[in-house]
């Protein structure tokens, strides 16, 4: 009886390890945006244009996904030179000193048809905390390009960035503490 339920047991975990699927983000096809208020007159845009993104899952639906994302905090593209280099100074970023941003998610928890809460730990400016985001499957289709799957995905949220000491000196008077994140991508299959 031993022999039996020892033989059950690996067999489900040798299932469950072969059956989660690897998908990478196809960087033609994914963006990282973010919008801040200045004055609280008017909108603030930008994007971070180097950074990369996995999501492991077992379930087609994702909802047991994980996802993990790394970014180039020098990336930081606002349309401005002047104000970009300023974002990548000791000011705001430090770009030189905590050159990557992170997200490693934690938890996915369902909230509607393909939605769902998106929890993991965001680090920035060498600051970890976790955070809440809003996490949109969008499907899964077969690429007619490279004829394999692809899965689309849209996160949004808002963090603080005082909860991270980036642009202390700067009161939300002046620029807005609220942030809010958009991010879309498309992952092909593994």
């Amino acid at each position: 009886m031993k022999k039996f339920t020892f033989a059950l047991l690996f067999a489900a975990l040798s299932y469950s390890g072969m059956a989660q699927t690897t998908w990478k983000m196809d960087k033609a096809h994914a963006q990282l945006k973010f919008d801040v208020t200045h004055l609280g007159i008017s909108t603030v845009s930008g994007a971070f244009t180097d950074f990369d993104a996995t999501v492991t899952a077992e379930k087609a639906d994702f909802s047991d996904a994980k996802f993990e994302f790394t970014g180039q905090t020098a990336s930081i593209n606002t349309g401005v030179d002047k104000r970009d280099e300023h974002l990548k100074s000791p000011d705001f970023f430090d770009a030189s000193k905590f050159s990557t941003l992170t997200f490693k998610s934690t938890s996915v928890k369902k909230a509607g048809a393909n939605k769902y809460k998106l929890t993991g730990d965001l680090t920035l400016h060498g600051v970890t905390k976790p955070v809440t985001l809003d996490l949109w499957y969008r499907g899964t289709i077969t690429n007619p390009m490279s004829k394999k799957p692809g899965a689309g995905f849209r996160v949004t949220g808002t963090i603080k960035r005082s909860d991270f000491g980036i642009g202390s000196n700067f009161p939300a008077a002046v620029v807005s503490d609220e942030v809010n994140i958009t991010a879309d991508g498309e992952f092909g299959k593994e």
